[in-house]
């Protein structure tokens, strides 16, 4: 019989786990998406049903939501997209400035929409999610898909202003340039070849990332071969006015852009005079850049700052409940004092099978940014000097990354 071997208790509560929210005690719910399924349309669902739940629950009781995975992947995502649209303007002004015309601007500006288009649909049949790692190989992906059209561009525009007709000229530019295009969107994607082939949980996790940003520039190829001649001989005119006809503008950047010229032809003829000394500016910068390889701080992950800290404690072995949780209430009384810190869920005790007995569990959300002056990085390095006055008892506080692996947080 049971009773032969332990004490049996009759009733519902497992009396070997506890957990408090800030200082009272609750009952902590985990929810945890399935592999494959998207986290913000858990999380829409989750909130749509958690009004119907508070209302069968008791007046006494409050149901709080302590961690939102999705809320860092919202901001992730508008970030990316943020740093999409900004680096899509920056390059359209780039090509404006030197250009000066906006027909000719009209050209690589279109040709990125299409080389972006053409690359979520090769995602949508490799069935590719829009995520992190995916919005990151697009925005890096953009100065390499707008070089195919600038070059296409300006040896077309080279051809109008040499006096032939836009069409002609559209023709005779992309015959010329057509193999180093070809050449060149290769090379950038022979670049990422390794990544792809990358093995364990970085070329896992960056596998994605490769093949987006690798189809990005094969497409973009493809629309520099065929779109940017066609819009050229449509868009482009003979230039027929003089430089002196020209408005004040055009022609005080034409004087910059002479200036820069003449700089550089002055700079090359320097080096080319002083071999020696440009070689040992070579060797040094190869030497420095050797240098700071190696002082870089490294990592799997970079640190970042999602407003969140976790916390591992554990005690002796074969420490009783009771003085568990006096130590746990301790620690986490530590931790709320801290300035940095909002709120503050603890647990002790093993919990939903996780975990042994002498084992705990913080969750520790901290004030936005904007009221902390520390990082989480800094918050944490500094609650771990302030929990060691609590004697016997270790803590172990991890800063979570923005990307998990294997369903749970990588280190951060």
């Amino acid at each position: 019989r049971i009773k032969d071997i332990g004490r049996v208790l009759d009733g519902v509560e497992n009396d070997k786990t506890a957990a408090w929210y800030i200082a009272q005690r609750s009952v902590v719910l985990a929810i945890q998406r399935q592999p494959g399924t998207n986290t913000i349309e858990v999380t829409n669902g989750i909130k749509t049903v958690l009004p119907i739940l508070e209302q069968q629950l008791p007046a006494s009781v409050q149901a709080v939501i302590m961690f939102d995975r999705s809320n860092s992947i919202r901001e992730s995502v508008h970030d990316v997209q943020f740093t999409l649209v900004l680096t899509l303007c920056l390059v359209v002004m780039v090509i404006f400035i030197f250009l000066r015309n906006i027909r000719a601007t009209l050209i690589p500006s279109l040709s990125l929409p299409f080389s972006i288009i053409g690359t979520f649909a090769v995602m949508y049949v490799l069935d590719y999610s829009v995520d992190n790692l995916s919005l990151m190989a697009l925005t890096l992906a953009v100065g390499f898909v707008v070089d195919d059209a600038i070059v296409m561009l300006e040896n077309i525009v080279r051809h109008v202003e040499m006096g032939e007709k836009p069409f002609d000229a559209s023709i005779n530019g992309s015959r010329e340039i057509v193999f180093t295009i070809m050449s060149m969107t290769l090379s950038l994607a022979a670049v990422f070849i390794p990544v792809l082939f990358m093995g364990g949980i970085p070329g896992r996790l960056f596998r994605e990332f490769a093949v987006t940003i690798g189809i990005a520039i094969l497409v973009s190829g493809f629309v520099s071969l065929t779109l940017t001649p066609m819009l050229a001989s449509r868009f482009l005119k003979r230039q027929e006015k003089e430089l002196e006809e020209r408005n004040a503008l055009y022609r005080m950047s034409e004087s910059a852009f002479n200036g820069m010229l003449r700089l550089y032809d002055v700079s090359l003829y320097w080096c080319l005079r002083h071999r020696g000394i440009t070689v040992l500016v070579f060797l040094f910068t190869v030497a420095g850049s050797a240098y700071l390889f190696f002082v870089t701080p490294k990592g799997f992950m970079p640190d970042e700052d999602l407003g969140y800290l976790f916390a591992q404690t554990e005690g002796a072995e074969g420490i009783s409940f009771q003085a568990l949780v006096r130590h746990q209430q301790a620690v986490a009384a530590v931790v709320r004092e801290d300035p940095n810190v909002d709120i503050l869920m603890s647990s002790a005790g093993g919990r939903g099978g996780m975990g042994a007995s002498n084992t705990g569990f913080m969750f520790v959300r901290l004030k936005p940014r904007a009221e902390r002056k520390l990082s989480s990085v800094e918050v944490m390095q500094h609650l771990r000097k302030k929990v060691a006055v609590v004697p016997g008892y270790n803590v172990y506080f991890q800063n979570p990354a923005s990307i998990s692996v294997g369903g749970r947080f990588t280190q951060g």
